[in-house]
């Protein structure tokens, strides 16, 4: 920003910075372990375990520093969908949902634990969930946002497994639907390789600003 603009709290990415700043104020709590909430919001996933090419994020994740998130995500109301954003009444817990669903597909996987993801969530009001999020992802580069998709898919269902099956699901095998996908060019060793090469070179993400409860 030019040093003769003023500075206007309420523009579209001072505003998204805002709720981003607020996600990563929160207090990391562990992802198998989420109690009932309601609420549509945004969240960001933290890995600290010893899967070898996550190492670099690990590291800055360890003893629950949560500095990387591995991916960022959202969760909206079934209205907002449909064009109706911030005019639902009660948006139910979307929110616990999705972060559940992660769970499980952490839990289904052949090589990682769920006690070693923390995540950090916060309830928005509905129409500011898109930006926070965006915000985030261009920010930070979760690494399963970026380079390794699939993690937020869900099972296609009979008939739609024509598609070739999820980077993450070669890498960390164990949902069942993704089985069911053709098969991939590339191996997990080299998504594995080729994740430690870019973790070599990516831009450190900034350290989160003192949590909040």
């Amino acid at each position: 920003m030019n040093d003769a603009t003023p500075y206007n709290p309420l523009a579209k990415h001072n505003l998204g910075i805002s709720v981003a700043d607020a996600l990563l104020a929160r207090t990391p709590v562990p992802l198998g372990k989420l109690p009932i909430f309601k609420g549509a919001g945004i969240y960001a996933i933290y890995y600290s375990g010893p899967f070898p090419a996550y190492n670099a994020i690990a590291k800055r994740n360890d003893g629950g520093k949560c500095e990387w998130p591995i991916y960022v995500g959202k969760a909206i109301p079934a209205g907002a969908r449909k064009g109706n954003v911030g005019l639902s009444e009660d948006a139910g817990p979307v929110l616990f949902k999705r972060l559940s669903e992660h769970a499980e597909s952490v839990r289904l996987a052949q090589n990682l634990d769920i006690k070693d993801f923390d995540c950090r969530y916060l309830v928005v009001d509905d129409i500011w969930i898109p930006l926070g999020e965006s915000l985030l992802i261009a920010n930070l580069s979760p690494l399963w946002n970026k380079l390794i998709d699939g993690f937020g898919n869900h099972d296609p269902g009979a008939g739609r497994y024509e598609g070739k099956r999820p980077r993450w699901d070669v890498l960390h095998p164990g949902r069942a639907w993704a089985l069911k996908c053709k098969d991939r060019a590339e191996t997990a060793d080299q998504i594995s390789e080729e994740t430690r090469n870019h973790l070599q070179t990516a831009p450190l993400p900034p350290k989160p600003k003192v949590t909040l409860s």
